[in-house]
């Protein structure tokens, strides 16, 4: 799934309510007979949901890193072990 393709109003949230709406779409799912169509929208959108909050930590790492130049990079030092 591409970031490019995440609606813009799933863009607009926070983590935070990222993923308090991945939640209700979980529980919505387990208490729910709806039909195939309506659920395979409902997963669509969590997975959506679920890119978007990653984005979300990568551009948060990003800045970490800017703001701070003596972090290394995780997977640098995990070649280097």
């Amino acid at each position: 799934m591409n970031p490019k393709n995440i609606p813009a109003d799933i863009k607009t949230k926070s983590i935070k309510e990222a993923q308090t709406e991945i939640k209700e779409i979980i529980i919505d799912l387990e208490k729910s007979e709806t039909n195939l169509e309506k659920s395979m929208d409902k997963y669509n959108r969590m997975m959506q949901l679920n890119l978007h909050i990653q984005e979300q930590y990568k551009a948060e790492l990003k800045k970490i890193r800017k703001n701070d130049p003596n972090k290394k990079d995780p997977k640098a030092i995990m070649q280097k072990k």
